[in-house]
Protein backbone atom coordinates (compact mmCIF):
# COMPACT_ATOMS: atom_id res chain seq x y z
CA UNK A 1 0.00 0.00 0.00
CA UNK A 2 2.75 2.86 0.71
CA UNK A 3 4.76 1.72 -2.31
CA UNK A 4 1.50 2.03 -4.26
CA UNK A 5 0.74 5.24 -2.56
CA UNK A 6 4.46 7.00 -2.88
CA UNK A 7 4.08 5.80 -6.63
CA UNK A 8 0.71 7.26 -7.24
CA UNK A 9 2.21 10.71 -5.17
CA UNK A 10 5.15 11.08 -7.68
CA UNK A 11 2.75 10.61 -10.29
CA UNK A 12 0.66 13.24 -8.98
CA UNK A 13 3.67 16.14 -8.66
CA UNK A 14 4.54 15.28 -12.46
CA UNK A 15 0.66 15.53 -13.76
CA UNK A 16 0.15 18.82 -11.40
CA UNK A 17 1.20 21.97 -9.88
CA UNK A 18 0.97 20.43 -6.06
CA UNK A 19 1.35 23.41 -3.91
CA UNK A 20 0.19 21.93 -0.60
CA UNK A 21 0.42 18.67 1.61
CA UNK A 22 -3.68 19.57 1.13
CA UNK A 23 -3.61 19.90 -2.46
CA UNK A 24 -1.52 16.06 -2.26
CA UNK A 25 -4.01 15.04 -0.08
CA UNK A 26 -7.37 15.62 -1.92
CA UNK A 27 -5.80 14.28 -5.04
CA UNK A 28 -4.81 11.05 -2.83
CA UNK A 29 -8.41 11.11 -1.98
CA UNK A 30 -9.68 11.06 -5.61
CA UNK A 31 -7.63 7.97 -6.36
CA UNK A 32 -8.98 6.38 -2.94
CA UNK A 33 -6.62 7.08 -0.17
CA UNK A 34 -7.63 7.81 2.98
CA UNK A 35 -4.49 9.54 4.43
CA UNK A 36 -3.82 12.00 7.28
CA UNK A 37 -1.75 15.05 7.16
CA UNK A 38 1.53 13.19 8.97
CA UNK A 39 1.25 10.41 6.49
CA UNK A 40 1.86 12.79 3.30
CA UNK A 41 4.21 14.82 5.53
CA UNK A 42 6.61 11.05 5.92
CA UNK A 43 5.93 10.50 2.37
CA UNK A 44 7.30 13.77 1.49
CA UNK A 45 10.49 13.84 3.30
CA UNK A 46 10.90 9.78 2.37
CA UNK A 47 10.37 10.42 -1.55
CA UNK A 48 12.91 13.68 -0.83
CA UNK A 49 10.55 15.89 -2.37
CA UNK A 50 10.93 19.71 -2.25
CA UNK A 51 9.39 22.73 -3.13
CA UNK A 52 10.52 24.53 -6.22
CA UNK A 53 9.49 27.48 -8.15
CA UNK A 54 7.20 27.48 -11.14
CA UNK A 55 7.80 29.60 -14.24
CA UNK A 56 4.44 31.42 -12.83
CA UNK A 57 6.45 32.59 -9.73
CA UNK A 58 4.42 29.40 -7.54
CA UNK A 59 5.61 27.11 -5.71
CA UNK A 60 4.96 23.12 -6.15
CA UNK A 61 6.75 19.70 -5.06
CA UNK A 62 9.31 18.14 -6.95
CA UNK A 63 11.60 15.00 -6.39
CA UNK A 64 15.29 16.39 -5.85
CA UNK A 65 16.97 14.51 -7.90
CA UNK A 66 20.65 13.65 -7.12
CA UNK A 67 23.16 13.74 -9.96
CA UNK A 68 26.11 13.09 -7.98
CA UNK A 69 28.16 15.94 -10.43
CA UNK A 70 25.75 18.43 -9.77
CA UNK A 71 24.07 18.07 -6.51
CA UNK A 72 26.09 20.79 -4.84
CA UNK A 73 25.60 23.00 -7.12
CA UNK A 74 21.64 22.41 -7.54
CA UNK A 75 21.93 23.01 -3.31
CA UNK A 76 24.01 26.21 -3.07
CA UNK A 77 21.41 27.48 -6.12
CA UNK A 78 18.43 26.52 -3.76
CA UNK A 79 20.19 28.71 -1.31
CA UNK A 80 20.71 31.58 -3.45
CA UNK A 81 17.38 31.54 -5.04
CA UNK A 82 15.52 31.49 -1.53
CA UNK A 83 18.05 32.16 1.45
CA UNK A 84 16.81 35.61 3.08
CA UNK A 85 18.97 35.55 5.97
CA UNK A 86 21.66 34.35 7.72
CA UNK A 87 21.32 34.88 12.08
CA UNK A 88 22.60 33.44 15.10
CA UNK A 89 21.60 32.35 18.52
CA UNK A 90 23.95 30.65 20.68
CA UNK A 91 24.30 27.38 18.80
CA UNK A 92 21.53 27.58 16.72
CA UNK A 93 21.76 28.77 13.26
CA UNK A 94 18.36 30.98 12.29
CA UNK A 95 17.64 30.77 8.05
CA UNK A 96 14.73 32.93 6.48
CA UNK A 97 13.66 31.97 3.13
CA UNK A 98 11.77 33.31 0.65
CA UNK A 99 7.56 32.08 1.79
CA UNK A 100 7.37 28.31 1.34
CA UNK A 101 10.88 27.37 0.62
CA UNK A 102 12.57 26.18 4.11
CA UNK A 103 11.85 22.69 3.35
CA UNK A 104 13.93 23.17 0.26
CA UNK A 105 16.74 25.11 1.74
CA UNK A 106 17.22 22.79 5.15
CA UNK A 107 17.02 20.28 2.66
CA UNK A 108 20.17 21.68 0.76
CA UNK A 109 21.78 22.64 4.09
CA UNK A 110 21.36 18.72 5.07
CA UNK A 111 22.78 17.79 1.74
CA UNK A 112 25.68 20.27 1.53
CA UNK A 113 27.23 18.15 5.06
CA UNK A 114 28.39 21.43 6.91
CA UNK A 115 30.78 20.81 9.16
CA UNK A 116 29.12 21.07 12.72
CA UNK A 117 25.39 21.02 11.53
CA UNK A 118 23.59 18.29 13.59
CA UNK A 119 20.12 18.91 11.75
CA UNK A 120 17.75 21.24 10.89
CA UNK A 121 14.17 22.48 11.32
CA UNK A 122 12.00 23.81 8.95
CA UNK A 123 8.60 26.10 9.08
CA UNK A 124 7.29 28.26 6.04
CA UNK A 125 10.27 30.79 5.81
CA UNK A 126 12.22 29.87 8.93
CA UNK A 127 14.61 27.20 9.63
CA UNK A 128 16.63 26.08 12.96
CA UNK A 129 19.94 24.91 12.48
CA UNK A 130 21.29 23.00 15.26
CA UNK A 131 25.03 22.78 15.31
CA UNK A 132 27.31 21.90 17.72
CA UNK A 133 28.58 24.66 19.36
CA UNK A 134 28.65 28.35 19.35
CA UNK A 135 32.14 28.79 17.95
CA UNK A 136 30.77 26.44 14.96
CA UNK A 137 27.95 28.23 14.11
CA UNK A 138 29.70 31.61 13.38
CA UNK A 139 31.83 29.18 10.39
CA UNK A 140 28.53 27.63 9.53
CA UNK A 141 26.51 30.93 9.14
CA UNK A 142 30.03 32.56 7.11
CA UNK A 143 30.08 29.46 4.50
CA UNK A 144 26.50 29.52 3.77
CA UNK A 145 27.22 33.52 3.37
CA UNK A 146 29.80 33.04 1.29
CA UNK A 147 28.07 30.27 -0.79
CA UNK A 148 24.93 32.29 -1.41
CA UNK A 149 27.18 34.88 -2.24
CA UNK A 150 29.02 32.85 -5.16
CA UNK A 151 32.07 32.19 -3.32
CA UNK A 152 33.27 28.79 -2.64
Amino acid sequence: MKSRRQNDILSLIEKYVIETQEDLQNRLKELGYDVTQATISRDIRELKLTKMATEDGRQKYSVMYSDKNNVSEKYIRVLHDALVSVDTAQNLLVLKTVAGMAMAVAAAVDSLHLDGVVGCIAGDDTIFCAVRTVEDTFRVADRIKKLTSGKK
